[in-house]
């Protein structure tokens, strides 16, 4: 290609709208142009890098036996229906002109399973992985940081079903081993941590996460072994919460007039947030429960009800309350709490003399001791891990940091199967529901994880598996003959060999042609200037611009051609570490 002819409409100003860096430069580089809140075109920059991802995971998911097709995008409000999804409040719902409900696709399981139900009938039939490449809808709420999360994005999602459990796992692996695969092929260091399943659902999880601080998710991970989770997920050791050897103190009760938050008990008080217990009123599949956490801690919701077996957790309403406190809300405090289930966070088991809602509207306790003032029913891991929480698998301490999920995974089960009747016949001639996954990998997403990683003050900095091109060529003055006929033999050479690349025989300064390569992140620069006369050429790889080399002309295709290879082998020698 070359760049006279190629339409990357560059922008020297910063975009205002632009918070993170990746935004900025995807905007700034001419890959992406803004359409509406969350909703991108994907200029021809930005397009070949989706195409390249593509091909990447298409090869890794095709050798994990997958089998690709493409679903409609939109789909029957009753598909939905049948797994009670369609309340799903970031679903995109449409009527049609006969006033039928219609959604417009965010995930496909109701669509795959519906295919699944009618067309395969036994277990000869199985395993079987089917995926596809679509385009996707979502209904985001805060749409933020350009293609990291938008409302229309293009995603890979494929679905695995199997006989029985053990299949399933063996399933599960290949296809994380090929998103693993997929990820080192385009260059980027990931986590697989452990998640929370949301609106998809199953039993078993995990998130690929690029690790950056313009990530949206908070993750914890350990140095000292491999686990790793994200902040609704993560749990926390008990250990390190000893009983406090502190003397206790005469508990006494204290006016606290209108102060209802930590922060205002706390500053009313004058003391400080994790001197204070939080005592939360729950109803918990139809019963009363207190989750106690420590003042500056956040209850984590998920694991309170996953660690207690909790099928339906309800916030208790003001209400409620008052009728088992005797208190308006802010003021709910364990001494003295009847009937209602106390279960503590182990790091309020290490407290001593701290304050609590004293049950009655405008009034605290202080000096409040467990043991002596109230008993707590039971002790779990409830609240919001944070960094330095102690591991749950070793004897390290957790380390806080941001991701971009680019990646998820889920052993699904028979949530879809059995609620859309999905059956096949066993060995035994008996019907039973398949055994589902489901594996989810952001491909437009993919652009903004790999810009906000790979990155200097100059532009982006594209691995050479998924670059625009894989090399250009600057040529800084077209008008010279000897500069002119060097850069199109390289070029053409380069062409003959299967490698993409791009000649800048633009009509502009040195210095703009020099801008724009590393703005736009061309991995090899070739640069063809006054030493053209002389027979050679510069080249420089775009993340060690400072090592330039020269190389001689007839001597350059063999060159830049074998950078281009040796970076491939890299990034495949990374992919080969992870296998089934």
């Amino acid at each position: 290609m070359r760049a006279s002819q190629l339409f990357f409409p560059t922008l020297r100003e910063i975009p205002a709208e632009a918070e993170l860096a990746s935004h900025r430069l995807l905007l700034r580089g001419g890959f992406i142009r803004k359409l509406s809140a969350g909703v991108y075109s994907y200029l021809p920059l930005g397009y070949k890098v989706i195409k390249k991802v593509e091909k990447i995971i298409r090869e890794e998911t095709d050798a994990a036996g997958g089998q690709e097709l493409l679903m409609p995008a939109l789909q029957p409000a009753e598909l939905w229906q049948e797994t009670n999804r369609w309340e799903v409040d970031t679903l995109f719902k449409l009527k049609d002109r006969a006033d039928r409900w219609h959604a417009l696709g965010m995930t496909h399981e109701e669509v795959i399973t519906d295919i699944v139900r009618h067309d395969v009938r036994s277990y000869r039939e199985l395993p079987l992985n089917l995926y596809q490449i679509q385009t996707k809808f979502r209904d985001e709420p805060r749409p933020r940081g350009g293609v990291i999360r938008g409302r229309e994005f293009i995603m890979l999602d494929s679905y695995t079903f199997d006989r029985n459990d053990e299949e399933l796992d063996l399933s599960y692996r290949k296809m994380r081993a090929a998103f693993a695969r997929s990820f080192a092929r385009c260059g980027i260091d990931f986590l697989i941590v452990e998640a929370e399943s949301g609106a998809i659902g199953g039993k078993d999880n995990q998130e690929f996460t690029v690790i950056t601080p313009a990530g949206e998710d908070s993750i914890l991970h350990c140095k000292e072994c491999d686990y790793a989770a994200n902040a609704e997920r993560c749990e926390v050791a008990d250990r390190g919460y000893e009983p406090s050897n502190e003397p206790a103190k005469p508990i006494q009760a204290v006016d606290t007039p209108g102060a209802k938050t930590v922060e205002q008990v706390t500053g009313f008080l004058k003391t400080k947030p994790e001197n204070l217990v939080k005592t939360l009123i729950y109803v918990a599949d139809g019963k009363p429960i207190a989750a106690l956490v420590r003042g500056d801690r956040e209850l984590n919701e998920a694991k309170f009800s996953r660690n207690l077996d909790i099928y339906k957790l309800e916030m208790a309403g003001p209400e409620l309350i008052l009728e088992l406190t005797g208190a308006e809300v802010g003021f709910s405090g364990p001494v003295g709490l009847k009937g209602v289930r106390i279960v503590a966070d182990y790091e309020v088991r290490s407290m001593a003399n701290f304050v609590t809602g004293a049950n009655k509207t405008d009034t605290h306790y202080v000096n409040v001791n467990i043991g002596r003032d109230f008993n707590v029913d039971e002790w779990a891991d409830i609240k919001v891990a944070s960094d330095q929480d102690p591991c749950p698998r070793c004897e390290g301490v957790l380390q806080a940091e941001r991701g971009i999920e680019v990646g998820h995974i889920f052993k699904l089960g028979t949530k879809y199967s059995e609620a859309m009747g999905a059956t096949f016949l066993d060995e035994d001639g008996k019907e039973k529901p398949f055994i589902m996954g489901c594996y989810g990998l952001g491909v437009s997403r993919m652009l903004a994880a790999v810009s906000e990683a790979r990155r200097d003050d100059d532009g982006i900095i594209w691995p050479v598996s998924i670059a625009p091109f894989e090399v250009v060529i600057l040529l800084l003055n077209p008008l010279d003959e000897a500069q002119a006929a060097a850069a199109v033999r390289i070029y053409e050479e380069l062409q003959n060999r299967g490698i993409d690349v791009l000649l800048d025989e633009r009509d502009e300064r040195s210095g703009v042609k020099f801008r724009d390569a590393d703005l736009i992140g061309i991995p090899v620069q070739v640069v063809v200037g006054r030493l053209a006369s002389e027979g050679k050429v510069e080249m420089r790889l775009r993340w060690d611009k400072q090592n330039k080399r020269e190389v001689a002309l007839n001597e350059a295709t063999d060159e830049i051609a074998a950078a281009v290879q040796a970076e491939k082998r890299k990034l495949l020698d990374e992919a080969d570490k992870y296998t089934v």
